[in-house]
């Protein structure tokens, strides 16, 4: 540590400017590889580059999370006048950033005909003296240790959270709740594949949970002059915390039918669904994937065919979260019968049904039509229950069109624009997930004894430990940052990002958590067992890891890139 603490952090942020530069250049190099005779992006050509594409992304991500995390330091070390030794949010900094530093450099040497980098350019950038000078600085065993022995004593916290006033109050009530409330209940619901409680449910309609995204005119919490996606993201972290299915995960979806209802709903709608929504009267629930249709929403078959006052649904759909409990499921159907319109023939609808218990349901309407649904067996993520649903003649009428007659051919972007709070949602349930098996991983570590001494004794366990502390934190800021900016109307892109960089973390610091379990881990009493089964599922929904990497973010990269 000989240098100033503020000289290591500027030392940081420079060497990750040097990786931007790198991927710059990369990028610049695909997009000229994959331009068709107009000169626009060609699909077929990207394809052929996937996977440089895909770690491209990631890659991204990773830069975009260093990025966050240097402000971050920055931030704390101003808020504590200066101090002059190296703060603990600044050790994780500088590990952070060095350590995706060296997994950048591994992927794009590994094939750099690939990415059209030569060894010049590696050497101007990655491979720079000064860059790797500050990585083997940063990533020393010693390093590592020394965090991990800090993390030891912090009893799961990794630093200052850096939040408003407000929000800390916020967050404070809600890790209580998760605490008395939540845990207790979490591992019979999981292990019962039970449907989330009345203890939970009603308490949170009680805490205003359901109205997070909806603006005060509507009934809800939410300012009516801008978005609040901090207070979202914080109340997400903390309740995942507790259970990702049974808590974390019931406002996603009034999360995204709010936001497709602000984004494209007449006035009389909103009006008369937006109130209702805030008090989860009724719940709800997103029926956007088909059995052979997933992220490519553009081929959706479900039909809807008009008919006099209203449409008639024809059709299959699956993964549909809390599809029997919810009372409305936000649809996606063809409105138009030319298949070569794509996403543009696509329309939403609020189907309204009533609310099921159990693993299937089934209604039928007076003129005949049917909708039905039956759960899908998973290995985690229980508590809501994911559904195959399927409409048969099913009627909707005229007025639960999403927008009306103005928002026939406009589903699609009224999916995007509710799916963009539920990226960042996603982003913060993955942090309130590793929080929980981070916490357990401490105290497992500290009381379970090998050879004699605690495994938290062993350097192994503290350089775990030290990681973990590393990509939590940084996927927290990372998450909170995108927050910031969304509050601000920006972020779009972040937020798939962070999206992709904290769900893909996720699933490797819980698996950790479980290994330091050891065979308690793989035992089903264990909780770090739950977490990591239901960490597996963040990189598949609100956007399939692979689809997000490669249609959303190395797309719009590749395409913008000069």
């Amino acid at each position: 540590m000989s240098q100033l603490p503020s000289l290591r952090i500027d030392n940081a942020l420079a060497s990750v400017e040097l990786v931007q530069k790198l991927l710059n250049k990369s990028l610049v190099f695909i997009r000229s590889q994959c331009l068709n005779e107009a000169g626009r992006l060609s699909s077929s050509k990207l394809d052929d580059y996937q996977l440089v594409s895909y770690e491209l992304a990631f890659s991204s991500a990773e830069v975009a999370g260093a990025r966050h995390m240097v402000e971050y330091a920055r931030k704390i070390r101003a808020s504590r006048g200066e101090p002059e030794d190296i703060q603990l949010e600044e050790r994780i900094t500088l590990l952070f950033s060095a350590e995706i530093i060296q997994n950048i450099r591994g992927r794009l040497s590994a094939r750099k005909k690939d990415f059209g980098l030569s060894q010049t350019d590696l050497q101007e950038t990655v491979d720079s003296p000064s860059v790797q000078a500050f990585c083997e600085e940063n990533l020393d065993s010693a390093s590592l240790v020394a965090l991990g022995k800090i993390m030891l004593q912090q009893d799961g916290r990794t630093g200052d959270y850096v939040l408003e006033e407000d929000k800390e109050i916020m967050r404070e009530t809600f890790r209580n709740f998760a605490n008395d409330v939540v845990m207790p209940l979490s591992e019979e619901i999981h292990r019962q594949d039970l449907i989330v409680p009345e203890q939970i449910l009603g308490a949170l309609v009680d805490m205003g949970c359901f109205g997070l995204s909806i603006p005060e005119q509507y009934g809800g919490l939410q300012p009516d002059d801008q978005e609040d996606n901090m207070g979202m993201i914080v109340v997400t972290e903390e309740l995942s915390r507790g259970s990702l299915a049974a808590a974390g995960s019931l406002i996603t979806r009034p999360e995204i039918l709010s936001r497709a209802l602000l984004a494209g709903g007449t006035e009389e709608q909103k009006q008369l669904w937006l109130p209702r929504l805030a008090t989860a009267t009724p719940l709800c629930a997103v029926a956007i994937t088909e059995p052979d249709y997933g992220s490519d929403v553009a081929g959706m078959k479900l039909r809807a065919e008009k008919v006099e006052g209203g449409w008639k649904l024809n059709g299959a759909k699956t993964w549909c979260t809390f599809g029997g409990k919810a009372g409305v499921l936000l649809t996606l159907a063809r409105t138009d019968p030319d298949a070569s319109l794509g996403h543009k023939g696509l329309s939403m609808f609020l189907v309204e049904k009533p609310s099921f218990e159990g693993h299937d349901f089934e209604y039928r309407q007076d003129n005949g039509g049917v909708i039905s649904g039956k759960a899908i067996p998973t290995i985690g993520y229980r508590g809501m229950h994911s559904f195959d649903v399927f409409f048969d003649d099913f009627f909707v009428p005229d007025a639960n069109l999403l927008g009306g007659e103005a928002g026939l051919g406009k589903g699609f972007y009224f999916t995007m624009a509710g799916f963009a709070g539920g990226r960042i949602q996603t982003a913060a349930r993955a942090t309130g997930l590793m929080q929980a098996a981070f916490e357990r991983a401490i105290s497992y570590s500290k009381d379970r004894k090998v050879f004699g001494s605690p495994i938290a004794d062993y350097q192994l366990t503290l350089v775990k430990i030290a990681r973990m502390a590393m990509l939590l934190t940084s996927s927290r800021q990372f998450t909170y940052a995108v927050g910031r900016l969304m509050d601000e109307g920006k972020g779009q892109m972040e937020a798939s990002l962070v999206k992709l960089f904290a769900c893909k973390t996720s699933e490797w610091l819980c698996r950790e958590a479980m290994q330091i379990h050891g065979g308690m881990g793989y035992a089903e009493e264990s909780a770090v067992s739950r977490y990591w089964i239901d960490s597996r599922v963040l990189s598949i929904f609100e956007g399939a890891e692979e689809t997000l990497a490669l249609k959303v973010i190395a797309r719009s990269l590749i395409e913008n890139a000069a």
